[in-house]
């Protein structure tokens, strides 16, 4: 296959890729209030890579092979409601994911913010496009996590404390997606992968602040993460690939052993 046929195909890869979720954040809308473990959040949190998709989620992905359902699966005398869902920003938790809450839920998992910093378009543009012009798309990321998604998160950080006022609240973080001085295709420099990964940084390190802000727990896997990178010898993160929506999320692996293990480490329920 020539350069330029697989560039447009992935092209077309990225570009459903960005995508994938919109509009299916609103699965479970109607659930009880659950006195167990909920779990809410982004694509990170529904399973999208893992496989194993429940039928029933749609477009949100849910995942048996995700961290929450592990974890629930490992915790079977609880209550579990699963309403995470591909594509999710942080708006969409607070208008589509909350109802299970309630004053007797004792554990909330989330992982969500990527979505509002644009993260689909900057894997497009460092993917597709040059140097430059991904350096510039992850500093408007970077800008957005900076001045903008504190408020994103407050706002739905109060929102889950205002339904749950006595549960645990985790939230976990992102991995970083590239090993540096790895084996990449598709043109993905040393100096791109840098850039992502410092972005995926700043946004943890945002996502840490707000949380503790709000006496919640951060669970950081970027170190289970390390040497199971993109480019890496052993990744638990799916690079470009098909089904176009399991690019660049972790594998049923990574949930396994990356964030089932960093939420067990963190939930005490």
């Amino acid at each position: 296959m020539t350069l330029e046929p697989r560039r447009r195909r992935l092209a077309l890869l990225l570009s459903a890729l960005l995508l994938t979720g919109g509009g299916a954040a609103t699965a479970h809308a109607d659930a009880p209030p659950v006195d167990g473990y909920v779990a809410l959040g982004d694509s990170y949190s529904s399973g999208l890579g893992a496989g194993h998709y429940d039928d029933d989620s749609g477009q949100c992905k849910r995942s048996s092979s995700s961290y929450p359902a592990l974890w629930a699966a490992a915790h079977r005398g609880r209550q579990f409601a699963f309403t995470a869902c591909s594509g999710a920003t942080t708006k969409d938790v607070v208008t589509s994911q909350l109802r299970p809450l309630g004053r007797r839920t004792a554990l909330v998992s989330i992982t969500a913010g990527a979505n509002d910093a644009g993260f689909g378009e900057v894997m497009e543009t460092c993917t597709l496009g040059g140097e430059s012009a991904c350096q510039e798309r992850v500093a408007k990321a970077r800008t957005y996590i900076q001045h903008t998604l504190p408020h994103d998160l407050d706002t739905m950080y109060r929102a889950i404390r205002g339904k749950a006022p006595a549960a645990r609240v985790v939230v976990l973080g992102y991995p970083r997606l590239f090993a540096r001085h790895g084996l990449c295709v598709l043109g993905m420099s040393e100096t791109k992968r840098a850039a992502i990964d410092d972005a995926a940084d700043v946004l943890d390190a945002v996502m840490a602040k707000r949380a503790a802000g709000h006496g919640f727990a951060f669970a950081d896997v970027r170190e289970r993460f390390t040497r199971h990178e993109i480019c890496s010898e052993a990744p638990w993160i799916r690079s470009a690939t098909f089904p176009v929506g399991e690019s660049y999320h972790p594998t049923a692996v990574g949930h396994a052993q990356g964030y089932l293990p960093a939420l067990t480490g963190t939930a005490r329920m």
